[in-house]
């Protein structure tokens, strides 16, 4: 089908009411050629998805977000924006409220259940904020408008498609990040297409509003990424010699802590020498570098996120999370908690 044809169609088929935040786009050579393709590649009629590329909205400000040079703050700063009080006690309230279906989850899938809550803690303080673009405006403009990276957001946006097509929802329906990660664990389309799943079994894979679904995704990743359930994740480390060469490694896992002892690794504390690790560092004052040993479990969650500050985050989140759900932290104080019990009893009065 010629652009004319495909154009004129659209006219006759799409709603008089519908809103052509874009008319322009589906114009372009380079956008037919997507459509076309994407058309016969997939099964989808080039008209449906010229309709859905004509209603998307183009968002300046994501091109703006992404152009700004990007700047990596040091641990000392990072810290504390994931590793705070609302987060822990937040995942320990959620622990809580969900602790039967959280351990039902994280039985079947291996997984600690601390640190699953710690990356939903981390992404969207447990589904607080998930973003509130549409995730065909956020793809279709980085897609379209930014060339560095359009071939990936390319096939974000086909996957979008697909995945629409497979839960049976409009593809102009799904809203999530500016990037356009979704739902409580930020999953990207494909993320999405490969690891969502659909705890009870409605189907509908609901990573947006059913916690059961989120926490399972999640866990799922996590177990096919191979996370080793009771395994090691970090130990601070002295280093003598040049740490360069191997903090350039630091998301590849191939050396185990015997090869790297002998690249001039210390370990502080006692460890399975046998087992992989890779060596970063942090900066956890300012001027003083510590270095760490990653391991396998680590690594795992540099795959959900290719961050060592990430990682770092969310294992000690993780162990706060469970601190203060061991010791009921989340729980109202006895002084709050009569104030709340005279204030429900009023109520009912």
């Amino acid at each position: 089908m010629n652009f004319k044809t495909l154009a004129a169609t659209l006219l006759l088929t799409l709603s008089s009411t519908a809103v052509l935040a874009d008319d322009e786009l589906i114009s372009r050579p380079e956008v037919q050629q997507y459509i076309n393709k994407t058309a016969l590649d997939h099964g989808f009629a080039p008209e449906e998805i010229a309709g859905w590329l004509q209603q998307a909205e183009f968002k300046g400000n994501i091109i703006t977000i992404l152009d700004k040079p990007s700047t990596s703050r040091p641990w000392h700063e990072f810290e504390a924006n994931f590793v705070n009080k609302t987060r822990i006690n937040n995942g320990a309230k959620f622990w809580r409220e969900n602790a039967i279906l959280l351990g039902d989850i994280t039985r079947k899938y291996q997984v600690a259940p601390e640190v699953l809550l710690a990356i939903l803690g981390a992404e969207t303080n447990y589904g607080r904020y998930t973003g509130s673009f549409r995730i065909v405006d956020a793809l279709s403009t980085i897609a379209f408008n930014y060339p560095r990276r359009a071939e990936y957001f390319q096939g974000e946006l086909t996957q979008l498609f697909l995945l629409a097509r497979e839960e049976k929802k409009d593809p102009l329906s799904f809203k999530g990040s500016y990037a356009g990660a979704m739902g409580w664990p930020q999953f990207m389309p494909t993320s999405f297409r490969k690891w969502a799943q659909d705890w009870d079994k409605d189907g509908f894979h609901d990573i947006w509003s059913n916690p059961g679904d989120a926490m399972a995704s999640v866990a799922y990743y996590l177990n096919q990424h191979g996370w080793q359930d009771g395994g090691d994740t970090y130990t601070a480390v002295n280093f003598n010699g040049d740490p360069t060469q191997l903090v350039a490694d630091k998301f590849k896992l191939h050396y185990t802590v015997d090869e790297l002892i002998a690249k001039g690794v210390a370990p502080i504390n006692e460890v399975n020498t046998k087992q992989q690790a890779v060596l970063y560092t942090l900066e956890t004052e300012p001027g003083f570098i510590q270095h760490f040993l990653g391991f396998n479990n680590f690594y795992v969650i540099t795959r959900y996120n290719k961050s060592t500050l990430y990682a770092t985050a969310v294992l000690q989140l993780a162990d706060e999370i469970k601190k203060a759900y061991v010791n009921g932290d989340d729980l109202p104080k006895p002084a709050a908690a009569k104030k709340l019990a005279k204030q429900v009893d009023k109520a009912r009065k």
